[in-house]
């Protein structure tokens, strides 16, 4: 394998790594600034209240994305083994 060939890898890796992580991630940014909005417009402020709805919105994200980031890992899987085979 050529070097450029590695740092495309890489990329690839990186990218998937991000596409993988978006759906739970943004999942909890708007969990994260709905419950903030609550805690400003009713003058509670305490910061453990975020926690149990951003967790439990994130494990409902990621068992509702789970069959996407299975597919594009398995894909990236597949193309990974098929460069190996070919050398």
């Amino acid at each position: 394998m050529s070097g450029a060939e590695v740092l495309d890898l890489g990329r690839e890796a990186i990218w998937l790594t991000v596409l993988i992580c978006a759906g739970p991630m943004l999942v909890g940014l708007i969990v994260g600034l709905a419950v903030s909005l609550l805690q400003t417009l009713t003058q509670i402020q305490e910061q453990t209240l975020v926690f149990i709805p951003k967790i439990l919105a994130i494990f409902f994200a990621i068992l509702l994305f789970l069959p996407i980031m299975g597919g594009l890992l398995g894909r990236f899987a597949q193309e990974l083994f098929m460069r190996i085979a070919a050398y």
